[in-house]
C-alpha cells in the first residue's frame, strides 16, 4: 500500500526537464519540516500529510488513467523515497514508464530511475543520495552558491517563491548574479507558478 496524496498530469515547470508533460504522483510524508524558522531558511509550499491508501494496481489504474500518453511519472512529495520501493519501480518499468524522482537527498536511493533531482533542505552531512542528474538549490536574496558534495550532471539555483507564488525582483536578480558569477551553475525558475499551473 502506499499513501498518495494526489496524483495529476501538467507539465513540469523547472530544471533541465521543464516543459515536458508529465504524471505527477505526491506521495505523502515528509522527514522533514522545512520553514523559514529552521536551517531550511523557507516555508514548504508543499502539502503532504494528507493522503488516500492505495495498493500498486489502483496507483498504475489512476496514473494511467490521467496520462494523455506522455508515459513520464515525477515521483515526489513530501520526500518520495520514504515509499518508493523496488516493486513500485519495477511496476512502472513493466507499464513502460519513464521514472523521475525528486528527492530532499537525506535517504540513499534505490536503483531503477532515469532521472534524479536532488533538492536539498539540510545541512550537507544530513544528505545520503550523492549522485543526481540534476541537483537543486532554492535560495533567498543574500544566500550564497552552496559548497555541495554531490555530484550532478546539472546543478540548478532556483528564486524562492512566496507564499501568492509571486518571486521578489531582488530574490530572482540575486540568483541571476549568483550564476552569472559560478558558470557551472544555471538558473531554474519555478514556471509552474508563472503559469499558474500546479
Amino acid at each position: 500500500m502506499y499513501t498518495v496524496n494526489e496524483v495529476f498530469y501538467s507539465l513540469q515547470g523547472e530544471g533541465i526537464r521543464a516543459g515536458t508533460p508529465n504524471v505527477f504522483v505526491r506521495l505523502s510524508g515528509c522527514n522533514l519540516r522545512c520553514s523559514v524558522d529552521n536551517e531550511a531558511g523557507f516555508d514548504c509550499d508543499t502539502e503532504f500529510t494528507s493522503g488516500n491508501k492505495m495498493t500498486l494496481p489502483e496507483l498504475l489504474e489512476l496514473m494511467n488513467s490521467v496520462d494523455q500518453g506522455s508515459k513520464n511519472v515525477i515521483l515526489t512529495g513530501g520526500e518520495p523515497s520514504l515509499q518508493v520501493d523496488e516493486e513500485l519501480i519495477s511496476a512502472l518499468k513493466l507499464d513502460g514508464w519513464y521514472i523521475a524522482i525528486e528527492t530532499n537527498g537525506t535517504k540513499e536511493l534505490i536503483e531503477g530511475f532515469d532521472w534524479i533531482t536532488v533538492s536539498p533542505k539540510s545541512a550537507e552531512h544530513t544528505l545520503k543520495q550523492l549522485t543526481a542528474h540534476e541537483l537543486k538549490y532554492v535560495r533567498f536574496h543574500g544566500m550564497a552558491i552552496p559548497k555541495t558534495k554531490i555530484d550532478a550532471q546539472f546543478r540548478l539555483i532556483s528564486p524562492a517563491f512566496e507564499a501568492d507564488w509571486s518571486v521578489q525582483n531582488k530574490v530572482l536578480k540575486w540568483c541571476i548574479k549568483l550564476v552569472k558569477q559560478n558558470p557551472g551553475w544555471r538558473l531554474s525558475v519555478q514556471q509552474h507558478k508563472l503559469w499558474g499551473e500546479r
